[in-house]
């Protein structure tokens, strides 16, 4: 196994509680080391990054490569991690070592920080890292603070910095567009700098999404290669920088984009950075992506090792023409389907400027009295009768032109001076860097669930980018409004869940546009598409499982795509299942068939899915089928998922190995999820096997039929 040398913000792992720490600096995981010493300059450089060494004490052996966090303005001339300009105009800092802290903050987290210094200025930075030993995922983060009597000017804030040494890298990316994310591309990187950014401010994903891997001397693949996975904790603008130099070094520069971001420090002000969340591996992707799946839902996602709710969503059966009546009826569907929460979305508000399509009513967040005459807490009512909760729909950070809230306060919303305003779905951005917006947007979440106590859900969306970016309470201070929009937004989300903790919500952005960590900190879940179609949504699907877990993200049985209602049903199921269908169009074997799939997913599926151990197959991307499954930790469940997309003539599908099991486990092999009347023909069906014949054989997974899928149930005899 070739050594990782890397250069970085790191954790250590100690079995004291609080100790000013002995070099060299020790970051260590269940399987990973990170280690830190300082040259004889005092300066801080990473020396390795790995697979664990045996012998702890051959950590200090092991010459320095690389400066921790590159400063600009002296004699090191690659990309720098920080950049200040002082008071007095001097634009460079020399950042030495003066000391570092470890904490064993639980049996699992330890925590380690390091302290760096400018010899003549006083300027501190101080270097945080949690390290998660079970999970073998190491967060990193920085914090400047200065002690100079007028502000310095911050251009660049790195949240890490890393350095590498390897013949070849390898980079992994996500890019897409709306209604098309998670597209994987891999590329080698050459002599010179490669940068994933975004500019989006409200939302870190349209066509980048902020998560890589970075695989060393050879492309990585589910099983196989030595990879480090990465990704940023920021809902905002980020940047993720790749510079190749000389002698096949590498270095990783990571943080918020600092495009038109120049920051006015002000004197013994700290300035946070986001945290970089990355793992190593030397088994391929699919060890990375279960590191990550696994810290998410301890410590990535709100209630991550709690059950979630089923639900029946309006939006594709009605839009915004619905009444009560007809909401009432669709309750008692959801009800009759056995999801556990109807959900209604876009369209319920605005009296004045009644919401009847996209151009008004968003920002006026009064129930429509002509469409709900009894108002929403009806219809709580109505839920509550039928045995299910009822969740609603906000985009609380938006606003038409075309509404109250816009007329009572034009300067709540970012627009540029002498410019004409630019629309996006005929709406704007309020300005959250405005304390009294802030206030606003916490007040629609908080009057609704105070004037409606029963709802049990919230979806909240975010269907615009920022374009007019500037703000009138920032006044001169325009380039601080990226970072301060994100703030103003985590201040009101801090508030939210002060007061309902565990409301359980779903996050949107006109689809995946905020699948970053920064965020999810507040949300049981996200919706990664509005493209539900589900030979599209394998693609999507499959994306999205590299860095986040199946218990996050959400898939609904829709309209879109003329597959079967089982095909649908199938891949609905690779995660948290939902529906936003109409159901009075469906025959009624299909609505049978969902009512059975849909006790089989809550009964004896769902559990798997959400909290076991997922394993790639079949990657769509190489085969005319996409094949995966779940593991539960104690491997005595599993699930498998099997489909069959567009296959050609002659097509021959091998037997699927399987992954993640037992091999001293005796395994039933049995097919469920089956449409009524129709029976398997899978030679393997009703079955036991050993799990060491099931990696190494496997079974007849595949169907040789166009838009065909099978699920298979294995339970430990």
């Amino acid at each position: 196994m070739k050594r990782l040398l890397i250069v970085l913000i790191v954790l250590f792992s100690s079995p004291v509680c609080l100790i000013a720490g002995n070099l060299p600096v020790v970051i260590e995981t269940r399987n990973t080391c990170l280690v830190y010493n300082v040259d004889s300059k005092n300066k801080l450089v990473q020396v390795y990054l790995g697979q664990k060494v045996n012998n702890y004490s051959e950590y200090g052996k092991i010459p320095s490569k690389g400066e921790a966090y590159v400063s600009s303005g002296t004699t090191n001339l690659n990309e720098p991690a920080i950049r200040m300009i002082h008071n007095d105009g001097n634009p460079s800092l020399e950042l030495l070592y003066s000391g570092h802290e470890v904490q064993q903050v639980d049996d699992n987290v330890s925590s380690t920080t390091i302290h760096l210094k400018d010899a003549v200025y006083p300027v501190e930075v101080t270097l945080h890292f949690l390290a998660y030993k079970e999970q073998d995922i190491i967060k990193s983060w920085t914090e400047i603070v200065h002690h100079e009597k007028k502000p310095v000017e911050l251009s660049h804030f790195a949240s890490s910095m890393l350095h590498f040494r390897a013949t070849q890298y390898w980079l992994t990316h996500f890019h897409g567009d709306f209604a098309m994310e998670m597209l994987p591309e891999e590329n080698r990187l050459t002599n010179g700098i490669k940068i994933l950014d975004s500019k989006l401010g409200t939302r870190a994903d349209m066509y980048q999404t902020p998560v890589f891997f970075l695989s060393l001397d050879k492309p990585s693949d589910e099983t196989s290669g030595e990879l480090i996975a990465g990704t940023l904790a920021w809902t905002g603008n980020f940047r993720f920088l790749f510079e190749v130099g000389k002698h096949d070094q590498l270095r990783i520069i990571a943080g918020m984009n600092p495009f038109a971001s120049e920051y006015e420090l002000q004197p013994n002000e700290v300035f946070t950075t986001p945290a970089l969340i990355f793992t190593y591996s030397n088994n391929g992707k699919g060890t990375a992506s279960r590191n990550f799946h696994q810290w998410a839902r301890n410590y990535g996602i709100l209630d991550g090792n709690e059950s979630r709710m089923t639900l029946l969503n309006n939006w594709e059966s009605t839009g915004f023409n619905f009444n009560e009546e007809k909401l009432t009826d669709i309750i008692s569907d959801a009800s009759d389907l056995g999801t556990d929460l109807f959900l209604l979305d876009d369209g319920w508000f605005g009296n004045k400027f009644p919401r009847v399509d996209d151009k008004a009513g968003l920002g006026d967040w009064q129930a429509n009295q002509e469409k709900l005459p009894h108002g929403l807490g009806y219809l709580v009512n109505e839920a509550k009768k039928q045995g299910i909760e009822f969740g609603i729909w906000l985009e609380p950070e938006m606003v038409n032109p075309k509404s109250e809230l816009y007329e009572k306060h034009p300067d709540w919303v970012l627009r540029l001076p002498n410019r004409d305003e630019h629309y996006f779905r005929n709406q704007l951005v309020l300005d959250l860097t405005n304390p009294k917006v802030q206030d606003f947007v916490y007040g629609v979440v908080d009057e609704v669930m105070t004037q409606n106590p029963g709802i049990a859900y919230i979806k909240w969306d975010c269907n615009r980018m920022m374009t007019n970016t500037y703000s009138s309470y920032l006044k001169d201070r325009q380039s601080h409004i990226y970072i301060y929009y994100v703030k103003g937004l985590y201040a009101v989300l801090d508030r939210v869940r002060a007061k309902y903790p565990h409301l359980p919500a779903m996050l949107c952005s006109g689809g995946g546009g905020r699948t970053d960590y920064g965020a999810l900190k507040y949300f049981t879940e996200f919706w990664p598409s509005d493209n539900t179609d589900p030979v599209e949504r394998i693609y999507i699907q499959w994306g999205y499982s590299y860095f986040f877990p199946a218990i996050a993200v959400c898939n609904h049985v829709t309209s879109w795509g003329n597959q079967p209602v089982k095909f649908k049903m199938d891949v609905a199921m690779m995660g948290k299942l939902g529906f936003d269908i109409d159901l009075g169009k469906l025959s009624d074997s299909d609505k049978t068939f969902c009512r059975d799939a849909l006790k089989l997913y809550k009964e004896e599926l769902s559990k798997v899915i959400w909290y076991g151990d997922q394993y790639r197959l079949v990657s769509p991307y190489e085969e005319n089928r996409a094949a995966l499954m779940y593991v539960d930790r104690n491997k005595q469940n599993a699930v498998v998922f099997s489909y069959t997309m567009h296959n050609r003539y002659n097509d021959e599908y091998n037997y699927l190995k399987l992954e993640g099991l037992d091999p001293n486990k005796v395994y039933k092999v049995e097919e469920v999820n089956m449409f009524p009347g129709t029976k398997s023909k899978c030679p393997e069906n009703g079955k036991s096997y050993t799990g060491d014949f099931l990696m190494k054989s496997g079974i007849k997974a595949s169907s040789y039929t166009p838009l065909t899928s099978r699920v298979f149930r294995l339970i430990a005899e």
